[in-house]
């Protein structure tokens, strides 16, 4: 987007949200809606099959198809994703990042194809092209999960994209370098700032040192860069650390990279304020979250937002319907065009408050990005596991401020009587559910696009690809001939997985503290045992009951779902709390989590899933330990699971359900021991004798 002039008046931020679900065709009629509705840029969420790199028929797929983002297989779902949206007038951010490059092709595919539908050049239409692919895997390693590939052949994919993007597509933004998911994984705003940055350093040095840009045009893609942020409701703090990423960047940019233009070093920003910092609890407080997180992001004009996607209400209950994501964006618009906020230059300006705090902000950003790039950079830190260690060490920390009142969330640890809620009057019809019949509509329309295309070409796309892999040529011309010749985005991702291999990111939950600065003692003030210490020795005595050394637990992750925050949170407490713990971390079938509960011989399995496919993973986990003669492991779930469905899985064979209304980890570690002393027989009365 334009910037105005310094006379003018500020012009309105992108106004996106972020949608996607089911199918293409369902995505492109919410798509066209929302536009009808005064959004001015799209925002598509893939689901969780597409981002990995699966194609909806595949072991790894079940239950994820459509759930949290639209599936997109193939060019013709991304005909149908697009359809009547001509795509050189608009401004599209494509949330997905292992498969960025094979997204992007079919994007450009389908450009083409309307170009020349049209009688316009599909080259010279290309250049019109505008919106983002995040394409930033780090914070994938870190946070969110949804790699693909190593580290290694990843930043590969993401020099690739960028070099040719710049030279092709001027106009595309190749990479948003994100440190949302970093915030939600425990990020402070110094850790924020410095991996952010470290990340933008791995990046431009790799494409600087590709050789692929001529040494004059390196600029461009300094310009090129931008970024999404995440916004908490520590307003002050967060209008700092934007001011801090702007401040930091153009001394970057200027003192490592030589960017003369003052416009190529601008802090290009969107952002989407916090999702998973959203109440189960009382959900419509999460309204006024949403609007003050937004105006951290814009009241500042010097590092004012240039897109805005905002969650709705409800999203910590499940997804959002089209009303709600309606009044996400009229939130946007009723801040833009009836307030007088774009009037007026940065009202920050000489405030000792904000330079001070901004100052030490950057003073502790520059000395973790020094510690980073002593180890070798972003992506040696990830490799060894650093700065995931730090974390999981963060956000336990932070958790045990919440679980102590020491930091207060409104109807959650504090003020939590309520009336009922008009807003969920609606019962199970106050979210959006995905149609059950999506997954397999899915897995036979791939099949049928499959039938329907050239093997022949299809197969000397897909060696031409491997062939480039194995080489050092860029990549996105091979990707570009898969994608117009029906290549699917598994078997894209599978060719490249011959030539890469996979890969299994550190944890970080071996080398965390979950007590941050201040272990938590074994007395409160008054001579009491601590809650935690009451549970440690209650899985003491548990053990003892049952005459093994020690209770095992098994913390799984089944399914595609890479929000792993929850599940580390849970595996550091339950080893501070007494537990021997087995967690391997995400992606795991449910077969391999049933072996792993066997071989291992665990006293209990815990799954987290917050994508939505626990009705299908879970009960194969179920089903996989009766086949293995060891139903009595209980099973615990957890994760963004409404009551409905809990039900549902208690009947099934689930011995509890959490959800993030349980926000007392040690209460959930009790609730582990009351579980095991259940299905052992082990009652009430012998354990208060004990005791």
């Amino acid at each position: 987007m334009p910037y105005p002039t310094d006379d003018s008046r500020d012009r309105p931020w992108v106004m996106r949200t972020y949608a996607g679900h089911s199918s293409a065709k369902a995505s492109n009629e919410l798509y066209r809606r929302n536009l009808a509705k005064g959004q001015t840029g799209l925002s598509v969420a893939f689901d969780l099959p597409t981002q990995t790199g699966y194609d909806p028929d595949d072991e790894l797929a079940r239950g994820e198809v459509g759930k949290v983002g639209v599936p997109v297989s193939h060019l013709g779902d991304m005909r149908a994703l697009f359809d009547q949206i001509p795509l050189h007038e608009a401004n599209t951010s494509m949330t997905i990042n292992a498969t960025a490059m094979w997204l992007l092709a079919l994007y450009v595919s389908v450009a083409d194809e309307q170009a020349e539908a049209d009688g316009r050049d599909p080259q010279a239409e290309r250049a019109k092209l505008a919106g983002t692919t995040q394409n930033d895997i780090v914070k994938e390693y870190l946070s969110r999960g949804t790699y693909a590939f190593p580290p290694a052949p990843s930043v590969r994919l993401i020099t690739d994209t960028i070099a040719w993007t710049v030279l092709k597509v001027p106009k595309w933004n190749p990479i948003n370098i994100c440190s949302y998911h970093l915030q939600e994984a425990g990020a402070t705003p110094t850790q924020e700032v410095a991996y952010t940055i470290s990340t933008a350093i791995a990046v431009l040095d790799a494409v600087r040192d590709s050789g692929q840009v001529p040494e004059a045009d390196f600029g461009k893609v300094v310009g090129r860069i931008s970024f999404f942020v995440n916004a908490g409701l520590h307003v002050i703090e967060e209008i700092c650390k934007l001011r801090a990423f702007a401040q930091l960047w153009d001394e970057l940019c200027r003192e490592r990279y030589g960017v003369t233009d003052e416009k190529l070093r601008r802090f290009r920003y969107g952002v989407q304020v916090n999702s998973l910092g959203l109440t189960e609890a009382q959900p419509e407080n999460n309204v006024q979250r949403i609007v003050l997180e937004m105006l951290a992001v814009t009241l500042s004009k010097d590092a004012r937002a240039r897109a805005v996607q905002l969650p709705a209400w409800n999203e910590a209950l499940g997804l959002p319907r089209p009303w709600d994501q309606q009044w996400a964006l009229r939130m946007q618009q009723v801040l833009a065009y009836e307030t007088d906020l774009l009037d007026y230059d940065d009202i920050f300006a000489g405030s000792h408050v904000i330079e001070t705090k901004t100052a030490s902000i950057i003073e502790g950003a520059r000395a973790e990005i020094a510690k980073v790039a002593e180890m070798g950079g972003a992506v040696a830190a990830v490799d060894s596991g650093y700065m995931k260690s730090q974390l999981v060490s963060s956000l336990a920390a932070r958790r045990l401020r919440l679980e102590s009142g020491e930091d207060t969330v409104v109807g959650v640890n504090k003020f939590t009587s309520t009336e009922p809620s008009p807003l969920q009057a609606e019962g199970a019809d106050a979210i959006f559910v995905v149609d059950k019949e999506v997954e397999e509509q899915a897995r036979e329309a791939v099949a049928a696009w499959r039938a329907n295309r050239d093997d022949d070409a299809v197969k000397a796309a897909l060696e031409q690809l491997t062939t480039a892999a194995g080489g050092t040529e860029n990549l996105m011309d091979a990707t570009l001939a898969c994608a117009k010749v029906g290549v699917t985005t598994g078997e894209w991702a599978g060719a490249l997985r011959s030539v890469y291999g996979s890969y299994r990111a550190p944890t970080g939950v071996t080398a965390a503290s979950s007590s941050g600065s201040s272990a938590p003692g074994s007395e409160t003030p008054d001579g009491e045992p601590t809650e935690l210490e009451q549970v440690r020795e209650r899985v003491r005595r548990t053990a003892e009951d049952l005459g093994v050394s020690a209770l095992r637990m098994l913390v799984g992750k089944p399914g595609l779902d890479g929000h792993s925050n929850g599940a580390e949170q849970i595996a550091v407490r339950a080893r501070d709390a007494g537990f021997e713990v087995i967690y391997q971390g995400i992606r795991l079938t449910p077969a391999e989590i049933v072996a792993a509960a066997v071989q291992e011989g665990v006293h209990v399995v815990g799954l987290s899933i917050l994508s939505g496919s626990h009705l299908e993973v879970i009960p194969a986990v179920l089903d996989g330990l009766a086949r293995a003669d060891a139903a009595d492991i209980p099973v615990v779930a957890g994760g963004i699971i409404p009551p409905a469905d809990a039900e549902q899985l208690q009947r099934l064979g689930v011995h509890r359900v959490v959800t993030p209304k349980s926000y007392s980890l040690t209460g959930i570690m009790g609730e582990f021991v009351d579980v095991i002393r259940e299905v052992h027989g082990l009652d009430a009365d012998r354990e208060a004798a004990q005791a």
